[in-house]
């Protein structure tokens, strides 16, 4: 089997031993969004860090990759509160000093094909809810139930934020307080708010479409997860102008500014702990960099069973408490290169989300203990026609990514074997997923038939292998309502020197996790240090794309 050359899209600064510059202030483990945020923001301070990436990229699921002369990205399909002067959006400028732009998607952002019927989200508060009417009429004092939980929902958030932002003392002392401002249905499961709302199990199968976006069907998703992706993309969806990698590649000239780094293919081998507290890391070449401050993005699964040493994370007590929470669903990808731009094949800035039945939950049983059960979610996305810039890069092409759950267990028998060196059956196995994704791509759009020239297939073990996710899980850790009780997520950890960033600490997805890197830079410089920052990035003009437009 002939082996596929590497991508050639690339951030970051190759590692090796000589090309370290130390001291360093802090160390990052991982260039996902919470570790770039997190060193971009202590760079601001005039922090000194290092960011050690394993990947041959920067950008962790931002990252993109190109094969053939197309071009993909692996995590990034859209982000919400791009268009307006949002918190996300102030941060996304100044950590790219306003050189990453957004482009807007369709105001029909996403297409729910659920059974023989079809559905829209629209951009908009009062354009969302009137779409919604359109469709239930029957269900307007409902929905409007909805729209107020969601309005609640949002008025909440920071006050969850502010529990994870506190010293334990302090908070256990102001806990009683900070339960008391969040709703009753913070604790409470997706479906279970929305059974005190209504009965109609079509319009909450509409409202929980989006459950791709967290991995969990709503019976078993918190309501905290659900409102906070449905308020993200209340008012439009967007895409960075350029393709995902665009992202690290503008937050890089932040870090390197106050002299620090970010290390591609660095691998770290264990978190140094000693007398109590972390001391720095040990590479895998044998290397050790020797660091009072180590902010592990890697995720609390990685940080506690692999890199921290065995006997500190049981002895810290998070050995234990790693048993309250479980990895993420994994996924399958269909990356697919067509001859033709997007405009000429009629690719839609719109994601599809094609669901067998309104039956979620039965649908993703069946199909994990059968895996020729029908996909209960396949997700389709476009990002050339999305990216105007696509054209410029690669004309006469375009590209379209297709995701599906998976189990890790389909796989698990060649967990240890190297990426493209698996084998036929491997591959064999691969091929049939792809085949049964592409057939959902033409059932949708017939006149890609024949226009298709190339098109590859990942699976949990290709997320393992580039994003270091052992179990391939896409979201970090599951965000069911065990997983928001957790006071041990938080950015401080109980080994002195040892913080945490990245999606498991606040949220899944891209503005998820970069909110939680400021969290973390808030944790480590402390608030008196680092408010003067985040009011100056609060206060800024922002720059304002254009408004969301008609869908081709």
């Amino acid at each position: 089997m002939t082996r596929l050359k590497p991508p050639s899209v690339r951030i970051g600064h190759r590692y090796r031993a000589e090309r370290l510059k130390g001291p360093y202030d802090a160390i990052v483990i991982g260039s996902g969004m919470g570790g770039l945020t997190s060193a971009a923001l202590l760079s601001a301070l005039g922090w000194k860090v290092a960011v050690m990436e394993q990947h041959y990229t920067a950008g962790g699921y931002t990252h993109s990759y190109e094969r053939q002369g197309y071009e993909w990205d692996v995590g990034l399909h859209y982000i919400g509160e791009m268009g307006a002067p949002t918190i996300p959006s102030r941060f996304m400028d100044f950590l790219s000093d306003g050189q990453l732009k957004w482009a807007p998607m369709a105001p029909e952002y996403d297409r729910f094909h659920i059974g023989d019927k079809v559905y829209e989200a629209m951009a908009g508060t009062q354009q969302f809810r009137d779409n919604l009417v359109r469709h239930f009429p029957a269900e307007a004092q409902a929905i409007d139930r909805y729209m107020d939980l969601l309005a609640q929902a949002k008025k909440a958030v920071p006050f969850f934020v502010t529990g994870r932002l506190l010293t334990p003392w302090l908070r256990a002392l102001l806990q009683p307080l900070l339960r008391w401002k969040l709703p009753k249905a913070f604790s409470k499961t997706t479906a279970e708010v929305l059974a005190e709302l209504t009965s109609n199990h079509e319009l909450m199968a509409v409202l929980t479409a989006q459950w791709g976006d967290m991995g969990l069907p709503p019976k078993q998703s918190s309501f905290i997860i659900h409102a906070l992706i449905a308020n993200h993309y209340m008012h439009g969806a967007y895409y960075p102008v350029g393709g995902s990698w665009r992202i690290a590649e503008s937050i890089l000239p932040r870090i390197r500014s106050a002299g620090g780094e970010v290390f591609t293919y660095a691998r770290v081998q264990e978190i140094i702990v000693s007398e109590g507290r972390a001391r720095g890391v040990l590479m895998a070449d044998g290397t050790r960099i020797d660091c009072d401050c180590v902010i592990s993005s890697a995720g609390v699964f990685n940080t506690f069973e692999r890199l921290l040493p065995a006997d500190v994370a049981r002895q810290t007590g998070y050995a234990q408490q790693l048993k309250h929470v479980r990895p993420s669903v994994a996924h399958i990808g269909v990356y697919v290169g067509l001859k033709g731009s997007a405009e000429e094949l009629g690719l839609p800035k719109t994601n599809f989300w094609i669901y067998p039945s309104a039956d979620y939950e039965g649908d993703t049983a069946r199909f994990l203990e059968d895996r020729h059960a029908p996909f209960p979610v396949v997700y389709i996305s476009f990002p050339s026609a999305k990216d105007p810039d696509f054209a410029r890069r690669h004309p006469g092409r375009a590209t379209i990514e297709i995701v599906a759950p998976a189990s890790y267990e389909w796989f698990a028998q060649w967990r240890d074997s190297t990426w493209g060196q698996r084998g036929a059956d491997y591959e064999a196995l691969k091929a049939a997923f792809g085949e049964r994704l592409m057939a959902h791509l033409y059932d949708k759009l017939p006149q890609l038939r024949g226009r298709v020239d190339f098109h590859e297939v990942s699976t949990p073990l290709s997320t393992d292998w580039f994003g270091a996710y052992a179990r391939g899980e896409l979201y970090g850790i599951d965000h069911n309502p065990q997983r928001f009780q957790q006071d041990w997520l938080t950015p401080r950890t109980r080994i002195p020197g040892l913080w945490l960033t990245g999606q498991d600490i606040m949220s899944c997805g891209v503005v998820g996790a970069m909110m939680s890197g400021v969290m973390t830079a808030s944790s480590v410089a402390g608030m008196r240090r680092m408010w003067p920052l985040l009011k100056k990035i609060q206060s800024a003009r922002k720059h304002q794309p254009a408004a969301p437009h008609a869908a081709p």
